[in-house]
């Protein structure tokens, strides 16, 4: 199959340091590229992959901003690269997208068929206006928890990240601290993981980024409870190798959302390890982890500190087991070959039954421009793949 996968320009693919979606997008362009599909990435400049290129913005926002930039638009360019998209539309079989919503009134209009991965929480009550008028937008959900608030929203199926299996390896000997990765926000609740630690007298190693929405935060409420603990390491961001070394060694990940969190890949990242997770059940988190089987799912302080006190009973290669078997980006990767055949066959059916490729471009060769013929693609029931 010949497949554009396009990704948010905030982060390279794969991120530096923290970034989601841009890593989910790395794992499963990889995988598919390794199966041999013929995969455009639309990117920013400085990503990294096997697929073919195509560069959107010269480096990724973010680091443009850090780089003293910080009057960018992102829209500007989000709307740029839904173009690049339709300048080679002639090329693909499918278009799959990870980039939230700008491509709608396009992509609802084309005849190429294409699935939209929806990464974020869809909690804000604008939501169900979005997607109230893109009604016939196929989704993918990447837990059932997130499509709660939108549960009439066009879904074609549920398909949770995964991990390339050797991306982590199983440290079954863990040293005596506990561990926290994620962004510094009031919904991410680094405060509870401090007071967890501290309840359980173990040393907290934090590996976590402020975003500048968030700083305030970090001074008036963190900060404070990082001065003068002598149990608290702040880490700051760290890369695959860094995160490897922080959760292969932690007795748990510390969890302790507190919102309806889309996925979380940090617990399934901590399971690669062997490490088990200790969370509060909000969003996504039952649908991760199994009690007593590669994580704890808790609802106070006190429940919390309870399971660190008991962590060491959890047999550590089970709990790599568990992701092995539910959650590797081989998994994932035949949930969307799935859902791309799919939409593929539903697409020709709609068009009278015209089989074969879009194109028959061999591998970096141009593309030739064109929007399709604005018929659209007729969906049909689709098997559940998750």
């Amino acid at each position: 199959m010949r497949i554009a996968q396009v990704s948010p320009l905030w982060e390279s693919v794969p991120p530096l340091h923290y970034g989601g979606t841009e890593r989910v997008v790395h794992y499963l362009t990889e995988e598919l590229v390794r199966r041999g599909h013929d995969v455009v990435l639309f990117a920013s400049g400085d990503s990294r992959t096997s697929a073919e290129l195509h560069a959107c913005v010269p480096q990724s926002l973010r680091q443009s901003r850090a780089e003293g930039r910080p009057d960018q638009d992102p829209s500007i360019h989000e709307t740029i690269q839904v173009d690049r998209v339709m300048e080679q539309l002639d090329c693909f079989d499918v278009l799959h997208f990870h980039t939230g919503h700008v491509h709608l009134p396009i992509a609802t209009r084309l005849s190429v068929p294409f699935l939209n991965t929806v990464h974020g929480p869809l909690c804000a009550p604008d939501q169900a206006l979005l997607y109230g008028r893109f009604s016939r937008a196929p989704l993918v959900s990447i837990s059932e928890a997130q499509r709660r608030p939108l549960p009439s929203a066009n879904w074609l199926a549920t398909v949770p990240h995964g991990l390339p299996p050797d991306l982590y390896r199983l440290e079954p000997a863990p040293d005596p601290y506990l561990a926290f990765v994620g962004r510094v926000s009031p919904q991410k609740r680094l405060d509870r993981a401090i007071l967890i630690a501290t309840a359980a007298g173990l040393p907290l190693k934090v590996a976590a980024k402020v975003d500048p929405v968030d700083a305030a935060y970090f001074e008036h409420t963190i900060q404070p409870q990082l001065l003068g603990n002598p149990l608290v390491e702040f880490l700051g961001e760290l890369d695959d190798a860094g995160k490897q070394e922080l959760l292969g060694h932690a007795l748990a990940l510390l969890f302790p959302i507190d919102w309806p969190e889309p996925f979380g890949l940090v617990m399934i990242e901590a399971n690669a390890c062997g490490t088990p997770v200790i969370a509060w059940s909000n969003g996504s988190t039952p649908e991760v982890i199994q009690p007593g089987v590669n994580g704890v799912l808790v609802e106070s302080i006190e429940e919390a500190v309870a399971a660190v006190n008991n962590i060491e009973r959890f047999d550590r290669r089970a709990v790599r087991a568990d992701f092995e078997a539910r959650f590797t980006v081989q998994r994932q990767a035949d949930a969307y070959e799935q859902l791309y055949r799919h939409l593929i066959q539903a697409g020709r059916s709609a068009a009278g039954g015209n089989g074969g490729s879009r194109s028959g471009r061999v591998r970096g060769e141009p593309c030739s421009a064109g929007l399709g013929n604005g018929a659209g693609v007729g969906l049909v029931p689709i098997p559940e793949v998750a």
